[in-house]
């Protein structure tokens, strides 16, 4: 499958009409067809769940997981001499050190593997968006078809887990009212699979159980009747052929799933309101920190693939352009807290050995480097300088592809492990075991037990787990391996 060929130049209007040409396409699209089952061996799974705690918007490895020799704000000094923007601390395991900030994380180290040398390809021009399609589809956009997301591979390939809850879950995104809706939208979606596979997306944790159950003052009867009458201009759509057969049934499906979970009982375990005052301050009192709660019981009581992000807002969070460094102290103080007590919990309901928590970016950053060296990728930073006279200058503003961090606990990994290493001088790329996103979604899908070479047929092409198919898995990674 090759993509369309994207000039570094194109407006972005331009590669939105052609995601809108393949999201189109997925709509005609007949039924994927998988290859045959003796042609494909499944590994033997490791993990039942995967949690993927996204940090939207280029989490800065040197100012995270991956610190490097820490310089101080004074001003006069050169940027080029700015690496890491906190100092190094200890953590559980003695040869690992992260940032300061990150000090609850710190203690639960013991229970993770670190791979420092997480790379992503250059891709000419850097929108956050295009980033992280493809690493959320391992596919550069824009494609002839529209790409699945990886949570809609393990919906497909692995089905429910509890035939109540959905199995692809996505949890703090807007999709409306934000810059790059439309292409964060392009990959948010079970691509050619249908809308079955899809997520069910809750952007806002806290009001998670308003989405399961009918509109206030709906009497279950008057619900049950819209639930048909829906159903029925579905099925009897006047313009049946801008759609195939199998995205209808997928789509009305896809009603009835929802349609379940809101008659089940089982609805209840999106209700935040049914935790202690305790258990809910202790995951923290944003967005993300209840994000993360509400893995926690969705994981528990069946879902597939939750996704929780600390939600990607162009020049927001992580997308760091100026005041990076205080800009960081706060991201850092969001997700500390959280996914220490998300690692404790799991751990504490015997849930973390079968599921595997990825905590994971786009790219990374750096003070001078745009893209990778070399790159003629356009500088977005707002604070160019050669030498720090303000605050605002203070940080890592600048794209950076050349190696970046990803964690990885339970589910089958080593723990208190190391994997690859960046330079400890500018350039700060990958110097040893560099991982590809392909590489990466291998040792996912691997440990979720889907092999990488696992292939559906659409519009009679091949379309891998991975690639081509060439994603391999990093066995050195793994418990047993």
């Amino acid at each position: 499958m090759q993509p369309i060929d994207l000039d570094p130049a194109q407006p972005r209007r331009d590669f939105l009409k052609k995601l809108s040409a393949a999201s189109l396409a997925a709509l005609m699209a007949r039924a994927p067809r998988a290859a045959a089952a003796e042609a494909v061996h499944q590994p033997t799974a490791t993990a039942d769940a995967c949690i993927l705690l996204w940090m939207g918007g280029g989490m800065a490895a040197p100012d995270t997981f991956d610190p490097k020799a820490y310089q101080p704000f004074v001003k006069g000094a050169p940027v080029a001499k700015m690496l890491s923007t906190f100092p190094a601390i200890n953590t559980a395991v003695d040869s690992i050190k992260i940032c300061q900030g990150l000090e609850n994380i710190a203690k639960v180290m013991d229970r993770a593997t670190l791979i420092r040398s997480a790379v992503q390809p250059d891709l000419g021009s850097i929108l956050h968006s295009r980033h992280q399609y493809h690493w959320h589809t391992g596919y550069v956009p824009p494609q002839t078809v529209a790409a699945p997301h990886l949570g809609a591979w393990m919906a497909k390939v692995l089905g429910p887990r509890n035939p109540v809850i959905p199995a692809f879950i996505n949890i703090g995104q807007r999709l409306e009212g934000v810059g790059e809706s439309e292409e964060l939208k392009a990959f948010t979606t079970g691509g050619f699979f249908g809308s079955e596979f899809g997520p069910m997306s809750l952007p806002f944790p806290e009001d998670a159980m308003l989405a399961v159950r009918p509109p206030k003052g709906m009497d279950p009867g008057r619900f049950a009747n819209r639930q048909a009458f829906f159903k029925k201009l579905v099925d009897q759509n006047p313009h049946r052929d801008l759609m195939s057969d199998y995205q209808q049934q997928s789509m009305l499906r896809a009603l009835e799933n929802a349609h379940r979970l809101l008659s089940s009982p089982e609805a209840k375990v999106f209700d935040l309101g049914l935790e202690t005052k305790e258990t809910r301050e202790a995951y923290g009192n944003t967005r993300f920190g209840q994000g993360c709660l509400l893995a926690r019981n969705l994981v528990e009581h069946g879902a597939r693939f939750v996704e929780v992000t600390t939600e990607y807002v162009p020049f927001l969070h992580w997308d760091t352009h100026a005041d990076g460094h205080s800009v960081m102290e706060q991201m850092h103080r969001e997700i500390d807290s959280p996914i220490a007590r998300l690692i404790l919990d799991l751990e504490e309901r015997k849930l973390l050995d079968r599921t595997l928590v990825v905590i994971a970016s786009e790219f990374s950053r750096d003070a001078l480097i745009e893209g990778v060296p070399g790159s003629n990728a356009q500088d977005q930073s707002n604070a160019k300088s050669d030498t720090l006279e303000e605050p605002k200058h203070y940080g890592l503003h600048r794209h950076f592809t050349g190696g970046t961090s990803v964690v990885m606990f339970g589910g089958g990994m080593k723990r208190g492990f190391v994997y690859g290493a960046t330079a400890d001088e500018r350039p700060l790329i990958a110097i040893k075991n560099p991982v590809s996103i392909s590489d990466l979604h291998a040792t996912i899908f691997t440990a979720m037990g889907i092999s990488p070479k696992t292939m559906y047929e659409i519009e009679q092409r091949p379309f891998y787990a991975t690639l081509d198919a060439k994603g391999v898995a990093i066995k050195d990674v793994f418990a047993a391996g």
